[in-house]
């Protein structure tokens, strides 16, 4: 199906009035919906037909639930409020037996030591570190991981431990 001038002038007529893509097809005959689609986005056509939907909603009320909507702050604004913070509780190490859904289970040292304990700081909710193992096990979304070594600390995370 080839597009004459006659069939896209056509076309801009009966979108311009709000036709529906069905109904365009229908009318100019020999095309299909999908076709007057595709023509309409490559003629840069104006998407916005009203449909009864949204104009039956027209003089609807919103105001009280612009009202109630309060700003919410996502997991990055969380993570990033949590390094400006310097005041971190004291170390409180625990042993598997005495870890409860509020203890920070960030291992400290190797399960085959002797010495093996978990942190014990008091986590934050819905996740299981406190607030400054949080910093190492964040790692933010799309950012490419640096190589390190294991035992390297990053440089903001060594000094939010030297100040806590």
């Amino acid at each position: 199906m080839s597009w004459t001038d006659e069939k896209v002038n056509k076309l801009k007529e009966l979108w311009g009035k709000g036709n529906t893509a069905s109904q365009i097809a229908e009318i100019i005959g020999g095309i299909s919906r999908n076709a007057v689609i595709g023509k309409a986005h490559r003629l840069n056509l104006s998407a916005k037909i009203k449909t009864r939907a949204a104009t039956s909603n027209k003089n609807f009320d919103n105001t009280v639930e612009k009202n109630n909507i309060q700003p919410r702050r996502g997991r990055k604004g969380k993570f990033k409020s949590l390094i400006i913070e310097k005041d971190f509780e004291p170390e409180n190490p625990k042993q598997l037996e005495e870890l409860d859904e509020s203890s920070c289970k960030w291992p400290i040292g190797h399960p085959d030591e002797e010495n093996f304990y978990f942190c014990g700081r008091s986590s934050l909710k819905d996740f299981s570190y406190c607030k400054l193992h949080l910093l190492y096990a964040y790692q933010p979304k799309g950012k490419k991981e640096d190589v390190t070594d294991k035992d390297e600390v990053p440089d903001f995370i060594e000094k939010k431990i030297h100040s806590a």
